[in-house]
């Protein structure tokens, strides 16, 4: 009787390991930062200038204390067209931009370098997954009339 009670204290601990396993978060970023505002239509006329394209962003937001760890985490289009953070973090309570254009990175402003628009400006769909494919927030918009959006 007292092995068979071992045996299945054995099993429900391994169940329950599992089970926490499961349900715990795959980093801070997935606790704490999510999509807060994206900037889709740049002001003025699309002239494919680093004005303009920096004109279209994602804002993220890490709504905790603590910092969140933003390393190889990754934002994507509808397309797929990816901006994957390098070395970052962000700390507790902080916003940080990703422009669509070329710039100098900052604590507060990140640039993807690119030459053409990532944004349509009718219907698009950001999304922020983290250092796993594993998706941590999205936000779609479908209003051509408006030039941002918060998620």
């Amino acid at each position: 009787m007292i092995r068979k009670l071992a045996a299945w204290t054995a099993v429900l601990a391994v169940v329950a390991a599992g089970l926490v396993a499961v349900a715990a978060p795959a980093s801070a970023a997935a606790q704490c930062v999510y999509i807060y505002r994206i900037s889709y239509n740049s002001p003025g006329t699309d002239t494919r200038s680093n004005a303009s394209l920096n004109g279209e962003w994602v804002q993220l937001h890490n709504r905790c204390r603590t910092t969140g760890v933003l390393t190889s985490t990754r934002i994507r289009d509808a397309a797929g067209h990816t901006y994957t953070f390098g070395s970052f973090v962000l700390g507790g309570g902080r916003y940080v931009k990703v422009h669509t254009g070329r710039g100098t990175n900052t604590a507060a402003d990140r640039y993807w370098g690119q030459s053409a628009y990532i944004w349509n400006n009718d219907r698009d769909t950001a999304s922020f997954y983290g250092r796993t494919p594993v998706l941590l927030d999205r936000c779609s918009y479908n209003n051509p009339h408006v030039l941002s959006l918060f998620c």
